[in-house]
């Protein structure tokens, strides 16, 4: 690891945290603050691949797992109104989610990276970003896998409700995964913006 990594492996973490922290706090009916945070992990990642390469966005990327791990061990020990902050299933969720979408980001980037400039990051983050909501509501509340945790009771989470308030008949972790999913597909668009100039910035200075 060289120290040119540092700032994003610092930023990487800097997001996992806050993440964490604000997933707690409620926005609106579909979401939590944490929703506009996490997303923000994809450009750190697609940064650090774009100027410094595969190999240092794969040590970011884990760099930010093992901060996320040690969120979500701190997460089960804190007790709130209905239990740990943090339940097994969404520690799980959480992990791996992060981390397959975080590699299959870097993965799709590295593919296309010789393409125009815009092409690597939208469609990574895109795909990454999809991933990433899939795997963490499906383990975290979808009933189907409640043998992961049988003492958590995520029965509220089935709830079957008009999707987003106005939709199809769906259970109510889907309308909060369609509603995460949104959000990271609209801050793809907006990412490209800081992208470009980060690594220009960050490029220029390497050279």
């Amino acid at each position: 690891m060289t120290r040119s990594y540092l700032p994003g492996i610092l930023a990487m973490a800097a997001v996992v945290v806050a993440s964490n922290i604000l997933v707690q706090f409620l926005f609106g009916q579909w979401l939590t603050w944490g929703a506009f945070t996490y997303p923000v992990a994809f450009l750190v990642t697609d940064v650090m691949n774009r100027v410094y390469g595969v190999d240092a966005a794969r040590k970011v990327v884990v760099s930010g797992f093992v901060v996320g791990v040690i969120c979500s061990l701190i997460g089960t020990q804190i007790m709130g109104e209905f239990g740990p902050l943090v339940t097994l299933r969404i520690a799980i969720g959480s992990g791996l989610a992060f981390l397959t979408a975080q590699l299959l980001d870097v993965a799709v980037f590295n593919r296309l990276r010789e393409g125009v400039w815009w092409r690597a990051p939208l469609a990574s983050t895109l795909i990454g970003s999809s991933v990433d909501t899939a795997l963490f509501f499906s383990i975290a509340f979808s009933g189907a896998l409640t043998f992961i945790e049988p003492g958590n009771d995520v029965s509220w989470a089935g709830e079957v409700l008009p999707l987003l308030g106005a939709g199809p008949q769906a259970p109510l972790w889907v309308s909060l995964a369609v509603a995460d999913w949104l959000v990271k597909l609209s801050l793809a668009l907006v990412a490209l913006v800081p992208f470009r100039v980060l690594t220009a910035k960050l490029t220029a200075q390497v050279a």
